[in-house]
């Protein structure tokens, strides 16, 4: 499917969709040039403190003032939020998959979609997640650059969602987690290749990043390791041999992409970081050495805690087939573990939650398992908000209630660092200036 006809598509649904809505609808176009709004509470992402009341000033889509107290500041629109909203940056999840939903179904739901259905199951995805808080996200992995389209049309204007980084496809090897063929009978497995994302050397490791480059992705994510929904034996075995990722990497920097690395084996996140790449995503086995090699390289750590339990919970429902529910039970109890251990080593931890693999929108429960995990509260707020945003190398843009940066601002009803929980109650959602959500109810966006 090209991307102008999934575009359409999305486009499309998200006009029935706005159009059959019950909220007033406000025209994107008319967006108020000027807008204060009054802030009981703010977290400082930047400092990791908590201010009393503060005045946010928004020219357009950028914030122009953050001044103390109740301040008086003429406006377009001027909105008090309640005296007991905590404020904070838009929320970044540095780990989604925007355009597919894990369910019962799933394993035989690939025979009967086509892309255009998975295009546009995408738009209420996208939507979901806004409404949740999270106005930016990094996508890393589709099966056909839907999320490219995706981001193409929010970006444009036509579909409310998050700002939207895309990997585009998967990169992986052949078997491996990547293979959209796995588990398939052998006269319908073909020969997957690069330009469909799978890779079995170094050239081309090159091709495939070069074929990112040209379908317009923004990053690229590869597959080192097995990995747990895919209908192989392994989750943790080494999928890609150290040459290959370092032909990734090299070629990715060339073209100005991060490399996101999933990794749940120790030998593999071993090889990922000694490839250069820039985050591990899972590390369910990270050891020791692994830990201290990632904070030697700098490396990111991208937990996705929700996923794993996710998938453990449904594992004992009877969601997956048998070597797949092996895995997921082998995979949730640790993950947890690990990352506790690799908080108190001090590694770089960005925020991430694997949406997808669990229903979209129920994002801020990872906040609750980083705790658990013994994370405080406020690291883990920062690592959904100045950490992902380094991650991502927009840190100049997003990340913090700073002037210059996007009016990407949300609020919860109460202090999340005395109650995390709160983080799933999103009272408030601003994104580049725009209100998507108001005292707890969606507000309608045409396009």
């Amino acid at each position: 499917m090209s991307r102008t006809l999934a575009i359409a598509i999305v486009a499309a649904f998200s006009m029935s969709a706005a159009q059959a809505a019950d909220t007033p609808q406000t025209d994107a176009s008319a967006a108020p040039k000027r807008t204060v709004v009054h802030c009981a509470h703010l977290i400082d992402t930047v400092n990791g403190t908590l201010l009393g009341a503060t005045t946010v000033v928004i020219n357009g889509d950028r914030i122009a003032e953050v001044v103390a107290g109740n301040a008086d500041r003429s406006g377009t629109t001027v909105i008090d939020l309640p005296a007991n909203d905590t404020c904070m940056p838009g929320l970044i999840d540095d780990h989604v998959h925007l355009t597919s939903q894990f369910s019962k179904t799933t394993y035989s739901d690939q025979f009967r979609l086509n892309p255009a259905d998975y295009a546009i199951e995408s738009t209420v995805y996208a939507r979901r997640t806004l409404l949740a808080g999270f106005t930016t996200v990094r996508n890393v992995g589709d099966s056909h650059n839907e999320s490219i389209a995706l981001r193409n049309a929010v970006n444009k204007g036509l579909v409310p969602g998050p700002r939207i980084f895309s990997a585009g496809q998967f990169i992986g090897t052949t078997g491996g987690h990547a293979d959209p063929t796995d588990g398939y009978r052998w006269d319908l497995q073909g020969d997957p290749g690069p330009k469909d994302g799978i890779i079995n050397s170094p050239e081309e490791a090159w091709k495939a990043v070069r074929q990112h480059y040209k379908d317009g992705a923004d990053l690229i994510k590869i597959m080192p390791s097995g990995g747990v929904l895919d209908e192989s034996s392994s989750s943790e075995n080494p999928q890609m041999t150290p040459e290959e990722i370092k032909a990734i990497v090299a070629a990715a920097h060339d073209y100005g992409f991060t490399v996101a690395a999933h990794a749940h084996g120790a030998e593999a996140i071993r090889r990922a970081v000694l490839g250069g790449v820039d985050s591990i995503e899972h590390g369910t086995f990270m050891d020791d050495a692994d830990m201290k090699l990632m904070k030697e390289h700098g490396t990111w750590y991208v937990p996705t805690l929700i996923a794993g339990q996710f998938v453990m919970q449904k594992a004992r429902e009877g969601w997956y087939p048998p070597q797949v529910a092996r895995k997921a039970e082998e995979v949730g109890p640790v993950i947890m573990r690990t990352a506790g251990k690799a908080y108190k080593a001090g590694v770089k931890i960005a925020f991430g939650t694997d949406a997808g693999v669990y229903p979209h929108g129920e994002n801020a429960q990872e906040f609750v398992y980083m705790v658990q995990a013994g994370m405080p509260p406020m690291f883990t707020i920062q690592a959904a908000t100045t950490h992902a945003a380094e991650l991502l190398k927009h840190e100049k843009d997003i990340g913090s209630v700073t002037p210059g940066k996007y009016a990407d601002l949300v609020a919860v009803p109460g202090n999340p660092l005395d109650d995390i929980s709160l983080m799933k109650q999103m009272d408030f959602v601003m994104k580049a200036g725009m209100v998507y959500k108001q005292n707890g109810k969606p507000v309608a966006i045409a396009p």
